[in-house]
């Protein structure tokens, strides 16, 4: 073992982080407890029943819905990595998390963060496909190729959340073991850091700025394409579904990259933690809870299917 790396054992005796969370009170707690738990209640009864209306009705197999039942699965994660424990901790005056269950929960939320920016770029090419394209979508965006699409986006997740994890966790937590945020992020953890972060910053930048860059890019050139496609069209009855379709995606496409861009690609945008703990509160919870309201009220089909699984339920 390297020197270097005797001298970061010798200096982190750190078995577990207290997760500081907001500040406040008594009242301050109650209240962020119940509107934590409201949020959370909604955002996984949404992405539940997102997943379960396209898994039982047949008209919603297709290859934009398989992807928003994979967006439907993320945000379900993204959202239950963080917020059973915030939700706990806000009524507990221990507020302890593990090393190891630090290490996990910042893996799986950078792994989820990640997976989610690429499954939107993944969206908008297949709308791209769909619209300006129609005769080679069936083989464009056949079964095989969605699937091994969606699972690019988790491996490219994966990768993302491994560096992360390694150059983050590799660093030595001596000065304090009070991480200021209620869950295990980046910029918090590197301010408990007793070592040159100037690396991390850089990795940081660097990987959430390519993911939200090229993304970003991969989507504003397919809306572009699609823009123009529609607006070519004669039919206005055409063109209202197509923009209502796509609207629902670009909706949830500004929000997700507005948030993270604000958050991690543009140093110095987050004035204080306490600020980048609502932006954080944000994307990690607000849009998960918003997006299957987004897709299902702004989509015909979705609205369809879910009509149709209640009668059907009802007729049992």
């Amino acid at each position: 073992m390297s020197p270097q790396g005797n001298r970061n054992l010798s200096v982190m005796p750190l078995l577990e982080f207290v997760l500081d969370g907001f500040a406040g009170g008594l009242q301050t707690q109650a209240l962020l407890f119940a509107l934590f738990l409201a949020l959370y209640v909604v955002a996984v009864l949404g992405n539940l029943a997102m997943m379960v209306v396209i898994t039982l009705d047949a008209r919603l197999h297709s290859p934009m819905y398989f992807f928003l039942k994979n967006l439907s699965l993320v945000d379900l994660c993204y959202s239950s990595v963080i917020y059973p424990k915030a939700l706990a901790n806000t009524v507990s005056s221990s507020k302890v998390i593990t090393f190891e269950g630090c290490i996990i929960q910042f893996f799986f939320f950078s792994l989820m963060g990640a997976t989610e920016a690429f499954l939107l770029a993944v969206m908008a090419y297949d709308r791209f496909v769909a619209i300006c394209s129609p005769l080679r979508y069936p083989i464009s965006m056949r079964p095989s190729v969605c699937a091994c699409l969606v699972l690019v986006c988790y491996c490219g997740g994966c990768l993302n959340s491994i560096l992360q994890a390694s150059f983050t966790f590799s660093l030595p937590f001596c000065s304090s073991n009070h991480i200021d945020h209620f869950f295990c992020d980046v910029p918090p953890l590197l301010k408990i850091a007793c070592a040159d972060t100037t690396v991390n910053d850089l990795v940081m930048f660097g990987l959430c700025g390519l993911i939200i860059v090229g993304t970003t890019l991969v989507v504003l050139t397919s809306y572009g394409y699609i823009t123009v496609t529609i607006l070519r069209m004669r039919s206005g009855g055409g063109r209202h579904k197509l923009f209502s379709t796509c609207g629902s995606h670009m909706t949830a496409v500004s929000l997700f990259y507005g948030t993270l861009f604000v958050m991690y690609a543009q140093p110095g945008a987050v004035a204080s933690m306490e600020q980048g703990k609502v932006v954080s509160v944000f994307y990690t919870l607000v849009i998960p809870m918003l997006n299957p309201l987004i897709y299902s009220l702004r989509n015909k089909d979705v609205k369809d299917a879910l009509r149709r699984l209640g009668q059907r339920h009802t007729a049992t």
